[in-house]
């Protein structure tokens, strides 16, 4: 459930895009976010940080997309939200407190430098499709970009995300196992 609560704002996107625009659709991009929020705190009685980040940032340039009926402010909040979160990766992860650990180290034990690797994977990461997006968003025609953005960047998020949990598993501590009398 929380998963498709996740993935319900891009759906929305898409399908009024594919109907309509690119305005009506950032329209109801802004609604569907602000409407997950209230969903998401109604169920879990709680908002990720990420997801406040996400909504802040949908307004924001979802606002000047529709005030200023220019699609570029909302092509580049995606390369602005990826920015973000590599930029709070790495200083996460540079003051010693890495937000990745601090997020799954309860239910997955590895040792410091694994969440070093993985932290400095997903910056790289991020920063990559930021750089991909700005490409694709201004020299390719709106309707691949919008493409790209429902399908191309869940996609690889969903690849790297199972890479991950892949290479977290194989380096998990062992517990220790007791002896037999």
């Amino acid at each position: 459930m929380k998963q498709l609560l996740d993935f319900l704002p891009l759906i929305i996107f898409f399908a009024v895009y594919k109907f309509a625009d690119i305005y009506t659709a950032t329209g109801a991009l802004i609604a569907a976010t602000a409407v997950q929020l209230v969903v998401t705190y109604l169920l879990y009685k709680h908002i990720e940080k990420m997801h406040l980040i996400t909504f802040a940032m949908v307004t924001v340039f979802g606002a000047l997309t529709l005030f200023f009926h220019d699609d570029a402010f909302i092509k580049w909040k995606v390369t602005i939200v990826y920015g973000l979160f590599a930029v709070g990766l790495a200083v996460s992860q540079l003051m010693g407190k890495p937000a990745l650990k601090s997020m799954l180290g309860k239910e997955i034990q590895v040792k410091d430098t694994i969440w070093a690797h993985v932290t400095w994977y997903w910056v790289a990461f991020f920063i990559i499709c930021g750089v991909v997006n700005i490409y694709v968003a201004f020299s390719l025609p709106l309707e691949t970009w919008v493409n790209f953005k429902v399908f191309g960047l869940t996609a690889l998020t969903l690849i790297n995300t199972v890479l991950t949990v892949v290479y977290l598993f194989k380096h998990m501590e062992k517990p220790p196992e007791e002896t037999q009398p």
